[in-house]
């Protein structure tokens, strides 16, 4: 229970007791991270299901408040940074991986115009999809995306090179296959229900592959942009599958 909790306080600003951790632990609770979409999950889907009382938008709009309130926008975050470095080497045009450049352009508390446009994009799409789901009454599907989608930064920390002794470095020994197998097991059963989830598995694989082409590794960065992509194509996927209202 200790790592839960403290991947609680990592990825969510949801109150939690004080622990006391030291850095394996810290590393360990990536373990964890699914457990906690899934909770993220539950609250974003009754939140959109409470506010679709008044309309379909109203609840589209409160569940995606809820989302990036209780996520602290940890993710986005990542998601500008990662703009940012991708942008700033297509303007360089050499398609060379500049650690150094990258790494500044990464650590910048500042965000550039990429990193603006791409958080701006993905609010506006997720809002269109959150109505799209709520239409059609998907809220058990809404609550497992988040869950899903927090299976990807295990895979990447398995596979990918780590871009630098960063936060992606300091996970990599804690996970192991076990723990892969584990939640890809219960990410097959949750496909049983809603087969869309299914769809991560080739976003995990393409994002990947880009991190490796186009950024040279994985950092924090990488893993928080990732989960964001993941959890907007599987919204897509899940309205796909679901059919015309």
């Amino acid at each position: 229970m200790k790592g839960l909790l403290v991947a609680l306080q990592f990825l969510t600003r949801l109150p939690t007791p004080p622990v006391a951790l030291s850095g394996d632990d810290f590393a360990r609770s990536m373990r964890w991270f699914p457990a906690v979409g899934l909770i993220i999950g539950l609250i974003v889907a009754a939140v959109g299901f409470a506010g679709s009382r008044i309309d379909d938008w109203t609840g589209a709009a409160m569940a995606l408040l809820i989302w990036v309130l209780v996520t602290g926008a940890l993710h986005l975050d990542g998601l500008g940074d990662m703009a940012d470095a991708a942008g700033a080497l297509h303007k360089s045009g050499d398609g060379t991986h500049d650690k150094e450049r990258l790494s500044a352009i990464l650590a910048d508390p500042h965000v550039g115009s990429f990193g603006v446009t791409a958080i701006a994009l993905l609010l506006i799409v997720k809002l269109v999809l959150l109505h799209a789901l709520i239409d059609r009454g998907l809220f058990a599907g809404l609550a497992c995306i988040p869950f899903a989608a927090r299976i990807a930064p295990l895979v990447w920390t398995c596979w990918l090179p780590p871009l630098h002794e960063g936060l992606g470095a300091r996970f990599r020994g804690a996970i192991r296959p076990v723990h892969l197998m584990i939640w890809g097991a219960a990410l097959l059963i949750a496909s049983f229900f809603f087969p869309a989830l299914i769809l991560l598995i080739p976003v995990i694989a393409l994002w990947g592959w880009w991190i490796v082409q186009r950024i040279g590794g994985i950092s924090g960065d990488g893993h928080g942009a990732g989960m964001e992509i993941a959890e907007t194509m599987l919204l897509f996927a899940l309205i796909a599958t679901a059919g015309p209202q």
